[in-house]
């Protein structure tokens, strides 16, 4: 069974939009962990686990109780305005994706209309990426009587002190990102309406509500978490992606990612479609020990990073690197080869440096 794309595999594609492969295997609904068991490159444990997932639930329940009266409280004390008092929750249950998307874009057109607070549950929202939709599913939307729309991202790590891990408060951040990204396309769709019944307009917030526990207890506490930034660039980023039906045409007839095939014929198809890997891929790809067996083997650059790729230039392998910095290729004018060079020699004059003195002290 296809798995769908959600918010957390479209931050990790934003990240890295250059890469083809995992632009078509997520577009495509492969199974990148049981793809990498089949290509003998197994995956590091990703996700939670059971345990996690299990704490995490009863912390969003606990959080969610009594028609989000803590939710809304919350949200309230960090962004002020009118006190929130009998709370809507609409039913959202429809068939399909499809029809909870357009169940979720009905609610919220309602809610901004009745001038009161709302809070949606686990709604649904669509965006197309790279030519295919993907279907998203928040933690909570709020919205309240002004008409703002507000993203809450509810998680189980802990606010120490009102601060959190920046690495999890990042990755949160992000996959908020794509949340927002998708609402602010209904919040088009429910403006356009608005303005021909004079009902009032949408605002999506850019700040979203980031729910954990306090402390070491499992007493809810909240930040405003501002996603602008992490915004920008993920619009940016999947407007980079490349059609799916593109990378697909280019694949041989008949082609398959079919995990019963014989290992060589997978692993031709998987190699025939160009994957742009990074050390960043490891903590966000299931395919990322497979991918830098590959990028090592033919000495890539990209394998030491983002950042010394973009220095290098067209300096796109280890060995042209090296060959540059020896003065045996390149061209003197290109700064990447001219900082190359001025490294090497003073490489060479501290290691001569080295040997002299420890001449000396012997």
């Amino acid at each position: 069974m296809p798995r769908p794309l959600d918010a957390r595999a479209l931050a990790a594609l934003a990240a890295n939009p250059g890469c083809r492969r995992r632009a078509l295997l997520d577009g495509a609904g492969v199974d990148k962990g049981a793809l990498a068991e089949a290509l003998g490159s197994p995956s590091a444990a990703f996700g939670q686990s059971q345990f996690a997932i299990a704490r995490g639930n009863t912390f969003e329940s606990r959080v969610k109780s009594d028609g989000g009266t803590e939710l809304l409280r919350l949200l309230h004390e960090r962004t002020g305005g009118e006190e929130p008092r009998d709370a809507a929750v609409p039913d959202l249950a429809a068939a399909g994706p499809e029809g909870r998307a357009a169940r979720t874009a009905l609610a919220l057109r309602e809610a901004t209309a009745s001038g009161g607070w709302t809070l949606l549950d686990h709604p649904m929202l669509a965006l197309e990426v790279a030519g295919s939709p993907a279907y998203l599913e928040p933690d909570a939307v709020v919205v309240a009587p002004d008409g703002r729309w507000t993203v809450v991202e509810i998680k189980s790590f802990p606010m120490i002190d009102a601060a959190a891990d920046p690495a999890k408060v990042g990755a949160a951040a992000r996959q908020a990102a794509v949340y927002v990204l998708a609402l602010e396309r209904v919040a088009g769709l429910v403006s356009g309406a608005a303005q021909d019944t004079g009902s009032p307009a949408p605002a999506v917030a850019h700040s979203v509500l980031l729910v954990c526990p306090k402390d070491f207890s499992n007493l809810p506490t909240a930040s405003l978490v501002d996603v602008r930034k992490q915004l920008s660039v993920t619009r940016r980023q999947l407007a980079r992606l490349t059609r799916i039906e593109e990378i697909a045409d280019a694949l041989a007839p008949g082609a398959s990612f079919a995990l019963d095939q014989p290992a060589p014929e997978l692993t031709d198809t998987v190699e025939s479609v160009p994957a742009t890997y990074a050390p960043e891929c490891l903590s966000a790809c299931e395919l990322a020990f497979h991918c830098r067996d590959r990028a090592r083997s033919v000495d890539a650059v990209t394998a030491l990073g983002r950042g010394l790729r973009a220095e290098l230039g067209g300096l796109t392998s280890v060995g042209a690197v090296l060959d540059a910095a020896r003065g045996h290729a390149g061209d003197a004018a290109d700064p990447a080869v001219a900082a190359l060079r001025r490294a090497a020699a003073l490489r060479a004059e501290a290691l001569a440096g080295a040997t002299v003195g420890g001449a000396v002290c012997r």
